[in-house]
């Protein structure tokens, strides 16, 4: 790999490919998050790059699905980089990094277990910006059409004259 001394510093380009090799979200300093696999990346402008990082982990480990790909977590938490929210967030990140702290980690995103990121979640489930998070992801991200082939959901039905002639039992992902 090499290093990019230009002027300007790190490129968009040298980014994606530098969190493509390392295999991680890379997170930049104008607020700028790149996937793994720099497939999709994403600006944010009133919260802070690490917040939605934070925002797309909490995201991942309230609705896991490994057949769905960050990208649509990413869609789902966008709304939370506004600046009514920002309050909520940074209040809401620190008081999970606080518990991922307590707990030996030095963030939340760096604790490497799903099961111990969901036990710090099930400490905070009751707090208002885990509820706002966890409410908005249910349309945030299940609303996305781009996901639905991926549960087997067609889409409505209504204007195709209901489910009871389109195999509305028919589902085989239960």
């Amino acid at each position: 790999m090499t290093i990019n001394t230009s002027p300007r510093g790190l490129t968009r380009r040298a980014l994606l490919s530098r969190a493509s090799a390392a295999g991680m979200l890379a997170v930049a300093g104008a607020g700028f998050i790149a996937a793994p696999n720099a497939s999709w990346a994403m600006e944010v402008s009133i919260i802070a790059p690490e917040q939605m990082t934070t925002l797309l982990q909490m995201a991942r480990d309230i609705y896991p699905h490994d057949r769905i790909a960050d990208e649509f977590y990413a869609i789902a938490v966008r709304g939370y980089d506004a600046e009514d929210k920002k309050v909520m967030v940074a209040e809401g990140v620190a008081a999970l990094d606080a518990a991922a702290q307590a707990a030996g980690y030095p963030s939340y995103v760096m604790v490497g277990w799903e099961e111990e990121r969901v036990k710090l979640l099930q400490a905070m489930e009751d707090a208002l910006f885990f509820q706002t998070v966890r409410g908005g992801l249910v349309t945030g991200l299940y609303n996305q059409k781009a996901v639905w082939p991926i549960f087997g959901y067609e889409g409505e039905s209504y204007s195709q004259g209901g489910y009871i002639n389109r195999g509305f039992d028919d589902i085989n992902w239960l």
